[in-house]
């Protein structure tokens, strides 16, 4: 029998549109998904945006009809495959969320949903997800069947190594590998770099997110860089934002090709988007959990950031 009451989960908007307008029969599985938590989601599909543009970049002519269409495919495949992945989490780690106060709410321990019908939400999201999926190019397509392994692997991460946020870095940042390739039909260095990156980014981001979880976490054993990092947090985070502002830099230079407006404008980019993460270190307190869950979720405005830097020197490029 499903137990409805007290689901809302502690880091999910008490005004969330899954909690007002979904039918209580639904609502655990928007919430396997994190539909009621839409931040994981824009940090899936950022950086796919990042990898069509990177190759609209390299080639202007790229920018068309096909190029339009992987930023939206982008978009709903990123809401599919975030969900799925965020679904086998949450049956991986049912026992484990139900010792931690801020997951014991979700659906799986909940006992709102069980594990075999969240199973079969999982394999729902993996088909539409793959009917996107087979409207790109073959290196595309492959790409896509290798993410799983990223997917499959992340949730057993926090059991052997204190950085489970390395191996969520490498599942949440493949959209620029694949984006590219389904764009271009090819993989070079610029999308490369970009990646390595871009993993840096997620590992800054998500360190903090772990930062609520670091008394519960130590309790059950979990694993994250959050109580690696716990001595010196600003500056092991500081040392994340140096190197994506060198891999970036290092990236957009080549790119530009020593065009001088090029180069203002993707430096610009990498220079308000690392502003923004100084920012956020400036103003990070581990203890203070509304205010790490806050300062997570900003990485949103971030990752946009240097999208519409991205874009815009693509545009200037286009109609040069």
């Amino acid at each position: 029998m499903h137990k409805f009451f007290n689901d809302r989960l502690i880091d999910a908007q008490s005004n969330n549109w899954v909690d007002l307008y979904i039918p209580r029969g639904l609502r655990p599985y928007f919430k396997l998904s994190r539909l009621d938590r839409p931040i994981g989601s824009w940090l899936l599909i950022i950086p796919c945006w990042w990898g069509v543009f990177l190759s609209t970049n390299v080639d202007p002519n790229q920018l068309n009809g096909n190029s339009l269409y992987l930023l939206f495919a982008c978009y709903i495949g990123g809401l599919l495959m975030r969900g799925a992945g965020c679904t086998w989490n949450d049956i991986t780690d049912a026992k484990l969320d139900a010792k931690v106060l801020r997951t014991k709410n979700r659906p799986i321990p909940a006992g709102n949903v069980s594990k075999s019908q969240a199973f079969i939400w999982l394999i729902l999201q993996c088909c539409l997800a793959f009917g996107i999926l087979v409207t790109f190019n073959s290196l595309a397509i492959i790409l896509g069947f290798l993410s799983l392994i990223t997917v499959v692997i992340y949730p057993f991460a926090k059991r052997f190594t204190y950085w489970p946020q390395f191996f969520l870095g490498l599942s949440f940042n493949w959209g620029i590998l694949l984006a590219y390739a389904a764009n271009s039909g090819t993989l070079d260095y610029f999308c490369v770099g970009l990646y390595i990156s871009a993993i840096a980014w997620t590992i800054f981001y998500d360190t903090i997110y772990s930062f609520q979880d670091l008394d519960d976490d130590k309790e059950v054993g979990i694993r994250s860089t959050g109580i690696l990092f716990e001595a010196n947090p600003k500056q092991y985070l500081s040392m994340f934002i140096a190197f994506i502002i060198a891999t970036t830099g290092t990236v957009f230079y080549f790119l530009s090709n020593g065009d001088l407006i090029q180069i203002f404008i993707l430096m610009s980019g990498i220079f308000f988007f690392s502003l923004h993460l100084t920012f956020q270190l400036l103003k990070l307190d581990i203890r203070n959990r509304e205010g790490c869950l806050e300062t997570f979720k900003s990485n949103r405005t971030a990752g946009l950031i240097l999208t519409v830097f991205l874009m815009l020197a693509t545009l200037i490029k286009f109609f040069s």
